[in-house]
Formats: structure tokens, C-alpha cells, sequence
């Protein structure tokens, strides 16, 4: 896809517990320097938690197995850009925007899930990253997801 094309958020999940269940919704609330309005995890620098379809895509290849992606209880599954190497830059998802933090490194739960699923989300960001929520709003399944050039509101040529 070209670098002009936004991509897409494709899925919503929320988490209603530690550890606990990892409901689909087709909208949220993106509440700025908290969270998913709703979710166990508030606050920090891990706000908002994304998964790559295709990185997902590759890891399933890897495993030769189906695997739903929301065995990775990431927040977000985005399509149409990539998530590797992306601390540190703004993502808009919908009107909301968003600062990478960092890599979402994947844990034992992975193979709780299934089992060499965190073998094979360990490569090149397949785990996903999390971000911190610098303005909020309501997203919904279908809006448009694009990098944001520093320092602007305006996506990448």
C-alpha cells in the first residue's frame, strides 16, 4: 500500500479484567493520558495496545495454524501500515491521536493460546506495540489508521 493510503482499524477489543476476558465492540472512547474507557488497563505509558493483521498473518504462517487474533489481547488490530520500528511516532486512529512507546513483547500467555505463538510473534514487532493516548475520542472498526508526520496533524505524502 502506498505511504498515502491510511490504513485501516479493522478490530476493537476491551479488556474487562486483569487477565480477564478480551470482549470485540465495534466503537470505543479513547480517554487522552488513560485509556480504552472501559478497560482493566488505565494510565502509564501502555495505554493503548495494537496488532499489525499482517504481522499476525505471518506469525499464523509460521505456526501453520488459524489463530484469532484476539489471542494477542491487544486493543487494536490495524491493517494498511506497519508497526515495526515505530517508537516514538504519532499515529492517528480516527480523529484520535497516538505516541508509540514501544514494542509489545510477546509473554508466556502467548502459548498459553497457543502453543509457540510467542516464538512466533517475537520477530519483527509481531507482537504488536503500545502507545499513550495524546488526544482522544471515539474510534470505531472501519476508521482510518496513518503516521503522522512530527510535529503535525497532517499524515505522511
Amino acid at each position: 500500500m502506498p505511504r498515502n493510503e491510511p490504513g485501516r482499524l479493522e478490530t476493537i477489543w476491551v479488556k474487562r479484567a486483569h487477565r480477564g476476558v478480551m470482549d470485540p465492540v465495534e466503537r470505543a472512547t479513547l480517554l487522552a493520558g488513560q485509556g480504552v474507557v472501559g478497560s482493566a488497563n488505565q494510565g502509564g505509558r501502555r495505554q493503548v495496545t495494537l496488532i499489525e493483521a499482517s504481522a499476525w498473518q505471518a506469525a499464523e504462517k509460521e505456526l501453520g495454524a488459524t489463530v484469532p487474533p484476539v489471542a494477542r489481547r491487544a486493543n487494536l488490530l490495524v491493517s494498511g501500515l506497519s508497526l515495526a520500528e515505530s517508537r516514538g511516532r504519532l499515529l492517528a486512529v480516527g480523529s484520535t491521536r497516538l505516541r508509540v512507546n514501544g514494542e509489545t513483547r510477546p509473554c508466556e500467555r502467548m502459548d498459553e493460546a497457543f502453543q509457540g505463538l510467542r516464538a512466533a510473534l517475537s520477530p519483527e514487532w509481531r507482537g504488536g506495540c503500545y502507545a499513550e493516548i495524546l488526544e482522544g475520542g471515539e474510534i470505531a472498526s472501519g476508521d482510518a489508521v496513518a503516521w503522522l508526520e512530527e510535529g503535525t496533524g497532517s499524515t505522511e505524502p
